[in-house]
Formats: structure tokens, sequence, C-alpha cells
């Protein structure tokens, strides 16, 4: 039977095998695509390393919290589709478990604590290749946040792709409140002072181009240029932003804690996949082009 392009594009749907590998599995199978998906599982299993350099933007973060120690951390993957598999998401908040309770230096350390699953392990490195091979898909621990300071803790979630973690003294549901806040307005610090000398330095320079451009004197341009900058804090310094649930409109997240009695020394956002190149591929385009490839070989 003859194997076509679509019908490797199907079986590189149904299970993200490389492409070339689809081919095979189809021809071995006689075009049969339920016994083709059989062969790649079983093959696949120990070929963890192909998936290795594809690139894994896509992902969920999973958080754990016991007593005043917390984690929270970012699995990636390639697809979305596996960012709903049970084995995928049971590793992720492994890891954030693992990560709270064990203080690993990074994300090599964190992959080398001891952990089974799914017949995998004994360490969650091992899990995570075992679950590649089973998945066929490329994952990797991206990143992770612990805190064990002894103030209190609080996590929101947004869905699968955003978590926050708020370290905080105080009302357990202002501070609930500040995550939902953190998750929907994405401060990048806690107060201007905290925001990162480089991004203030990229909108000051950003302000100076504009300003310039205006004509005006040059100590009335400098006037507008730390204008800019002073905004620019207030818009991303979480105790500076206005409060999403303000029902004045106008009421900052700092006035807000501190008619709250609560204190919020520190927080984590993360969105899943932020500032990782994704790569758009024409899979139909790519499938004809290797097979075509494969057949003047």
């Amino acid at each position: 039977m003859a194997i076509t392009a679509s019908m490797v594009a199907d079986l590189r749907a149904k299970t993200d095998a490389p492409m070339m590998e689809c081919k095979k599995a189809l021809t071995e199978a006689n075009g049969d695509m339920a016994k083709a998906e059989e062969i790649l599982r079983v093959k696949l299993g120990t070929k963890a390393g192909k998936a290795a350099s594809r690139v894994t933007a896509e992902g969920v973060v999973a958080c754990f919290i016991e007593g005043n120690t917390g984690a929270l951390v970012e699995v990636n993957c390639e697809t979305d589709f596996v960012t709903k598999n049970d084995s995928f998401l049971a590793m992720a908040q492994a890891a954030a478990e693992l990560a709270a309770k064990n203080n690993p230096a990074d994300v090599d350390a964190l992959g080398g604590l001891a952990h089974s699953q799914d017949s995998f392990g004994p360490t969650l490195e091992e899990v995570r290749k075992g679950l590649i091979g089973k998945i066929g898909e490329n994952m990797s621990f991206r990143r992770f946040k612990r805190y064990s300071g002894g103030s209190q803790l609080v996590s929101y979630l947004h869905g699968t792709r955003i978590g926050v973690m708020v370290e905080f003294d105080g009302d357990a549901v202002a501070a609930k409140d500040t995550a939902m806040h953190i998750a929907a307005m994405k401060p990048v610090a806690l107060s201007s002072a905290d925001v990162p000398a480089d991004l203030i330095a990229k909108e000051r320079s950003v302000a100076e181009q504009k300003a310039a451009e205006s004509g005006k004197p040059a100590d009335i341009v400098a006037k507008m240029v730390e204008g800019s900058v002073q905004k620019y804090l207030k818009e991303v310094s979480l105790l500076d932003q206005v409060f999403v649930k303000a029902a004045d409109g106008k009421q900052t997240v700092g006035q807000y804690l501190k008619s709250a009695n609560t204190t919020v020394k520190g927080f984590t956002l993360y969105v899943v996949g932020e500032g990782i190149e994704k790569k758009v591929d024409d899979f139909a385009a790519e499938v004809a082009a290797q097979v075509a490839a494969a057949q003047g070989a």
C-alpha cells in the first residue's frame, strides 16, 4: 500500500513522533494506522533522546504548599494536547512537591531527586525520559521557585498556564486576592525600587527617543523622560498598581493590603512559555519534503 504524506501527517498528529519514524511505522504496518501507532509506542520507549531537540513552549505551572514551605514550578512540553495528559500532570505536581520538600539547588538537582511513576524511575529525570518515550513528545523542567522563610504562603493557578505564589504576613483572603491580581496584571516587581535596572534603562531609552522628537527644550525633555519612567514604574510595581477589585477604581494594591493589615514580602509569577521562542511548523510541507528526500535517497 502506498504511504502518502497526509497519512504520515495524520500519524504524526496523533503520536507527535518524528515524521520519518511515522513513515517507517506506516510502511511496516502496511498502512494500518492503528497498528502503526502501536509500533511507534513500542519503538519510542527507547528513543526519548530523539525528542530532546524539539522546542517545549507549551506546558503547565504546578504548585505545592505545606505549612510555610512551598514551591512553584513550570514544566514544559511541545503541544497543548500533552498538558491534559494525566501522567504529565502527575509528574509536574511531583516536581513541585519535590522542590518544596528537598530544596534542590537547581533544575538538574531537581531531576536527580527520587521519584517513581508509570513504571519509570528511580529519579524524576528518569520519569521525564520515560514519559517522553511513552508519549512521544519532548518535556522539560524549566524553572522553580521555593519559599521557606517562615512567612505564610498562598498560591493561585489560573488554569494551568499562569501560576502565582505569594509570601505574606497577615490576612489569607487579602493575600489570595493579591495573587489573583498578580495573575491578571502581571507586575514585574513588588515595588518601584525592585524593578530590574535593565527594564528601567530600556524604558528610559524609549522615552528619550520619543521626547527628543518633540523638539522641546532640553529641560522640558528631561522632565518628560522622567515622567514617563515614573509612570512605567507605577504600572509594573505590584504595590503601586490599581487593585483589580478596587471599588473606587483608584485604590492601589499597597493601600488595599494596608487596610487589611497584610504585608506581601514577595511573589513569583510564572506564565507558561514566557520568553520561549515558539517554532511555527508547516507540517504538511515538512512531511512532503522529508518523504521526498527519503524517496530520493
